[in-house]
């Protein structure tokens, strides 16, 4: 893949960040990619800055691409503070700008001294619209002064005006594709202690609801997980008839 101050100038945004997906091979190389397009793009020729993209789901807040590991560092620390411009910009869909967090104290003290602290000086929050999908935010850190007035945070509107579409799509298909993995999960689980089940049915001739007493029973007894006791249990039992240590409450192992 060109990285991204390599596309042709005549490329427009839009098309290059169309090329980002098809040449990303999964969600979170193209998040990470569109990062580092992004602080290429909004910082000028010849310049750059760091780009943390921030996503509120679930009122769980994460940075789901970066262009560096200093840019996913610095935008957790807001998260752990539970404050901060990209947070801000997100929740109330409004740009937040620091000139210099050398004078910054609007969200007291510690945020800004943590983020000095990484060499950095202004930082510029600025939301995605994503018509309801969830809360985003590109956050881009500078560590010069000022670095985002005038016509970088023109650009910084524009692109970011340009690139919520596709951003919009790539949230929507990560939340489908969370949604079919926990299913599937799901039903992978209900399988297994189905299938423990019926072992334990066929080897204590006892009632599907006994065999699930015994299987919690020795869930709870063992302080292990009821998928986890009905995963070891299957496995342990290959095609000759293996007897298993689960019994029926009362009853004794055959000798």
């Amino acid at each position: 893949m060109l990285p991204p101050q390599e596309y042709p100038a005549t490329v427009s945004t839009v098309d290059q960040v169309q090329n980002l997906i098809l040449d990303s091979t999964d969600f979170e190389e193209f998040l990470n990619e569109l990062a580092r397009f992004s602080a290429h793009q909004v910082a000028g020729k010849g310049d750059d800055a760091l780009c943390g993209i921030t996503l509120l789901r679930d009122r769980k807040a994460a940075t789901i691409g970066w262009s560096s590991e200093s840019a996913r560092e610095v935008d957790e620390i807001q998260y752990r503070l539970a404050q901060g411009p990209c947070l801000t910009a997100a929740q109330e869909e409004r740009e937040v700008y620091v000139p210099d967090l050398f004078e910054e104290d609007r969200w007291g003290p510690d945020y800004a001294t943590a983020v000095a602290s990484h060499g950095l000086r202004s930082v510029l929050s600025v939301p995605f619209h994503l018509q309801g999908e969830a809360q985003a935010a590109l956050n881009l850190y500078s560590d010069a002064p000022h670095k985002f007035d005038g016509d970088v945070a023109d650009r910084a509107r524009d692109f970011t005006r340009q690139i919520s579409q596709a951003l919009r799509m790539a949230v929507r298909f990560s939340l489908h594709t969370d949604s079919a993995t926990n299913l599937r999960a799901t039903l992978e689980s209900r399988t297994v202690i189905d299938m423990a089940v019926g072992i334990v049915m066929a080897q204590n001739r006892c009632s599907q609801e006994t065999a699930v007493q015994i299987l919690t029973d020795a869930s709870s007894h063992g302080n292990v997980k009821l998928r986890d006791i009905a995963t070891s249990l299957v496995e342990s039992v290959g095609g000759s008839a293996t007897r298993t240590h689960f019994q029926e409450p009362g009853r004794q192992a055959a000798g």
